[in-house]
């Protein structure tokens, strides 16, 4: 009787999982040519770097919906692709008046990430300051050190490393005050604050501190057993490799690292270029430019990489 009552319970919760799943899978598309459908055809053309289509697509939505969070936010995404900065902002800067709080974060980001492509880390900072706070306010130590750490990027990569230092530090000692966080979990911060200072020591051409640095990352990141951050050591090994004129060195961690982050490519073709090496140096900028994503590491590497081989 217990086993019948049981299985009856087991059959019924998975009939609920199987319920979920399938009206889940049955949300109905976008209707055809409405705002939603147009921004959804429109971001695929993005991916594909049709950039010119996709904000024909984007201009349609809005003259359907002049207030769509989506179609302001892609537009803005686009035109920064193709090196529109201005226009870019004035279209995140209506994104970021039509979000709700579930998506103000995104708006804003996406907002400092046009000034990072612009080569503007001042401006990035204000609206990087404006994600902070309130994860501040809230007592979101992971949030708040994870935007720092971003914020901090884009000073390292836009060349002010004093600032990236402060912004570092802070994030780290910002999560190492979450008296919860888990042993694993507190390596990995110390691997990020570690390999933040090999970084920064690196560009102020600090080679023996980059590299005591590095070494000190690399035990923090055996520590965390975590397989997912494992791709970043080559990063930053061929990272401090290149700022110390190592391009052999530079170019073997490198190629170790993901193939498919800008910055990593844009890193390759310098290295390359700097070895004498100028058609593989333009293979690589090439491949920066086929990438068509919005976010710091595109920022940081597209416009060189575009600069590079517009003037070759």
């Amino acid at each position: 009787m217990r086993f019948r009552v049981l299985l009856e319970i087991c059959t019924f919760a998975l009939l609920a999982l199987s319920g979920i799943a399938q009206q889940a899978s049955q949300t109905p598309p976008p209707a055809p040519g409405s705002a939603a459908d147009l921004v959804q055809r429109g971001q695929k053309l993005s991916r594909e770097g049709k950039q010119d289509e996709a904000l024909a697509l984007y201009n349609q939505a809005l003259d359907k919906a002049p207030d769509s969070y989506e179609a302001h936010l892609q537009s803005g995404v686009a035109l920064d692709l193709k090196g529109e900065y201005a226009k870019a902002q004035e279209h995140f800067t209506k994104a970021i008046t039509a979000a709700n709080e579930e998506s103000k974060p995104q708006a804003l980001r996406a907002m400092a990430f046009s000034y990072t492509f612009a080569g503007d880390a001042y401006k990035a900072a204000d609206f990087e300051m404006r994600v902070l706070n309130p994860r501040l306010a809230r007592g979101d130590s992971v949030g708040a050190a994870e935007t720092c750490n971003e914020l901090a990027r884009i000073y390292l990569e836009l060349g002010d490393p004093d600032h990236a230092y402060k912004w570092y530090k802070m994030g780290y000692d910002t999560v190492s005050r979450k008296t919860d966080l888990p042993d694993t979990d507190k390596n990995l911060w110390l691997f990020r604050w570690e390999s933040a200072q090999a970084r920064i020591a690196a560009r102020r051409g600090h080679g023996e501190e980059a590299k005591r640095h590095l070494a000190a990352a690399r035990p923090a990141l055996d520590k965390a057993n975590n397989p997912n951050q494992a791709q970043f050591y080559p990063y930053i090994a061929g990272y401090v490799a290149f700022y110390a004129g190592d391009y052999k060195a530079a170019i073997s961690e490198l190629q170790k690292a993901d193939q498919h982050d800008p910055f990593i490519l844009v890193l390759l073709g310098q290295a390359y270029e700097k070895s004498g090496y100028a058609a593989r140096a333009k293979d690589y900028y090439r491949k920066v430019l086929d990438i068509n994503f919005h976010n710091p590491t595109n920022a940081f590497a597209r416009p060189l990489a575009k600069k590079k081989l517009e003037g070759a």
